[in-house]
């Protein structure tokens, strides 16, 4: 995932390190989270650690967390929402999120994998953790594997939330790779975002309580019928005129999300169509390259970074959603849309294969979306053609997959499926 510098959806508040309650005999379970970062610095398995454990009841979890400093004016403890947050590593003062990937602060991913379970192993001294959780195999299963090695009577999740694609993660850590893999030997439970990334975690090793809990989203803001006037300015701030049809996507700009096939298909579709995308990365110049080279560059908008309460309204101002994903380990992106209504054109690849179901494709099975291949922009196109030829399909397409999402989606259901999960583990 890929960290912004910001407090999304939700303000996060903050509080001073509470007096530690040593090994309490309360009958709270505690709860070590190991993150290779955390609130300013966000990305989506940031959100989901915060999502998750604002709804876990406090007198049945305390909930602490290891992870890396990167901004020297951050103190080195503090209580965020419900986790009491204890950070280490390297620190420069107010660095922008570009500098996180530059000298010192890339250091922070190695330095984390070192010293990690030694800051785990003096914070379980005070407070006697009755399991730990690493979030992100490829930056935390390496000092989540040491510490279960040393404290083996420790029951400890690996959660994968990997976006990546895991052919380009396992050759990431081939310098470290028996560390790695026992990362996912030793761990007691595995929970993963999606099916795929389930079946990466038992290829891995992994032998043990397996068990799929997605990722969720606040569907009662992307449910909710946007209000009419909001939804006209922005049709306007972006230049909507009557018979205009958008296409819209909230991605990180890189290659794996295949934002180019979606330019190279507008070059295929009328004049009419444009494509809206909201969000950054190092992609952005070829992108508009591109778009230029293929002669749509007026028709393909660059509004940057968004807000994620924004994200409802802009949806609500366009058509269609869009990412034909070259490899995804979830995507809320997707289940955003589909809680909003919105008609959805994506690959199947990774995890997209547990929610985007095509009428065609797999036709056993309420169609949710409309699914491409990979690297196809001429499939794109046609998907695109046959969504405004049938509005009837659509609206029937997309009540599938708003109901869907109500009924899995939904961060108060992931957080009882994952209350349960450590529940078993601590009990």
């Amino acid at each position: 995932m890929n960290p912004v510098r910001e407090h999304q959806n939700t303000q996060v508040s903050t509080s001073p390190v509470p007096p530690s309650s040593e090994h309490s005999s309360n009958g709270v379970k505690k709860v070590l989270i190991f993150s290779l970062q955390y609130y300013p610095f966000v990305g989506g398995a940031e959100v989901a650690i915060k999502e998750i454990t604002k709804r876990m009841p406090s007198e049945e979890f305390e909930f602490h967390m290891v992870t890396s400093r990167f901004d020297s004016t951050l103190p080195k403890e503090e209580k965020i929402g419900q986790v009491i947050v204890h950070r280490i590593g390297l620190a420069t003062r107010n660095p922008e999120i570009s500098d996180l990937r530059k000298f010192p602060l890339h250091l922070n991913k190695y330095f984390f994998q070192i010293f990690a379970p030694f800051a785990a192993a003096r914070l379980h001294r005070i407070h006697g953790f009755h399991m730990t959780w690493a979030m992100m195999a490829h930056a935390t299963a390496i000092p989540a594997g040491i510490f279960k090695y040393f404290h083996p009577k420790v029951p400890y999740l690996l959660t994968l939330q990997e976006g990546d694609p895991t052919e380009h993660i396992e050759k990431m850590m081939k310098p470290v790779w028996p560390l790695f893999r026992q990362g996912f030997v030793r761990a007691d439970a595995l929970q993963s975002i999606s099916s795929f990334l389930l079946s990466w975690g038992k290829r891995m090793g992994f032998k043990g309580d397996a068990k799929v809990i997605p990722n969720g989203v606040d569907t009662s803001l992307f449910a909710a019928a946007p209000d009419p006037e909001r939804s006209r300015e922005v049709k306007e701030a972006l230049g909507k005129m009557p018979g205009d049809i958008f296409l819209t996507t909230t991605s990180r700009l890189v290659h794996k999300n295949a934002l180019d096939d979606v330019i190279r298909a507008l070059s295929l579709l009328p004049e009419n169509i444009s494509f809206v995308i909201y969000g950054i990365g190092p992609d952005e110049k070829k992108l508009h390259y591109l778009a230029q080279e293929l002669g749509v560059e007026k028709r393909t908008k660059f509004m940057g970074h968004i807000e994620y309460a924004q994200i409802p309204l802009v949806l609500s101002a366009c058509d269609i959603f869009i990412r034909p994903s070259r490899s995804e380990g979830m995507g809320n992106s997707f289940i955003e849309a589909m809680a909003a209504r919105i008609p959805v054109i994506a690959t199947q690849e990774g995890g997209l294969s547990d929610f985007l179901f095509d009428e065609h494709r797999n036709p056993r099975v309420p169609a949710t979306g409309w699914a491409v291949d990979v690297n196809c922009p001429e499939q794109i196109a046609h998907a695109v053609t046959d969504i405004l030829r049938h509005p009837e399909r659509v609206a029937e397409v997309t009540l599938n997959a708003q109901n869907m999402a109500l009924k899995g989606y939904d961060w108060g259901t992931v957080a009882h499926s994952m209350r349960e999960l450590f529940s078993r583990l601590t009990s």
